[in-house]
């Protein structure tokens, strides 16, 4: 198995995610899509709909991870900038995609591929496309960085055509264990468990539902046997404090 440590950050584009109006449920979705490629979510950033903002806030990402992932900005309207801004961010010009307006001609009727339709196929140069096999107009990746749609139906089918052409790292696995007990009071244990094991992450986590309170405490790391050890050390302790440990179950 690979031991390549492959990172990538999130860059959310929209006003309309600000405001409040929209959910953003896409960031999970990628967290999940590359969780299972072994590569780690380092970052999230959300922008408005402000080009040197989208630029900046690029350009400092795409420096610092293997890959960004962008979501929102590309459709027909005037405040769909991403691809301008992108251009802007890598310093290349942009126009009309002869592959990408070939695409969405097919799509529309005889007088309904209007000028801002065709919006949706100016894609900076250099950048390959990305396939939306949902709406036809398609995203785009250069360098490092991959632009989708914000539809989160688009953006998931956008991901199947990205995901060939990522580098695999090391899958992270994941323990988890509940119990009812507050965290305060397995804290000091926990801080002991941890301290035994380096080589995993333990996060605690705690919860509030109608039939009472509890923690979940996680364990995560890229050995397998490492995250099962620390699990087990975890149950004990909390066995130790009086309480009850109950396995979710080993993900990864």
């Amino acid at each position: 198995m690979s031991e390549t440590i492959v990172t990538a950050a999130v860059l959310v584009i929209g006003d309309e995610i600000l405001s409040g109006r929209t959910q953003d449920t896409n960031t999970n979705a990628i967290a999940r899509f590359l969780g299972a490629l072994g590569i780690d979510l380092r970052e999230v950033r959300v922008v408005g709909d402000v080009q040197d903002e989208i630029a900046a806030a690029l350009n400092a990402l795409r420096a610092r991870y293997t890959y960004v992932f962008t979501t929102g900005g590309i459709g027909p309207t005037h405040d769909d900038i991403t691809a301008d801004a992108v251009a802007k961010a890598f310093d290349v010009g942009i126009d009309y995609h002869p592959d990408a307006m070939a695409l969405l001609a097919v799509r529309y009727k005889p007088g309904e591929f209007t000028e801002a339709r065709k919006r949706m196929a100016r894609i900076p140069f250099t950048a390959t496309l990305v396939r939306n096999p949902v709406s036809t107009a398609p995203g785009f990746q250069i360098g490092n960085v991959f632009v989708m749609a914000g539809v989160p139906m688009i953006m998931r089918a956008m991901l199947e055509d990205i995901a060939p052409r990522l580098t695999r790292g090391q899958v992270v696995h994941a323990a988890t264990i509940s119990t009812r007990m507050a965290e305060g009071r397995i804290a000091a244990g926990l801080a002991k468990v941890q301290a035994g094991h380096a080589s995993v992450a333990i996060g605690s986590y705690p919860f509030y539902r109608e039939d009472g309170f509890g923690t979940q405490l996680v364990v995560r790391g890229r050995d397998s046997a490492a995250v099962e050890e620390a699990a087990e050390a975890v149950e004990a302790m909390v066995r130790a404090e009086g309480g009850i440990p109950e396995r979710i179950g080993n993900q990864s």
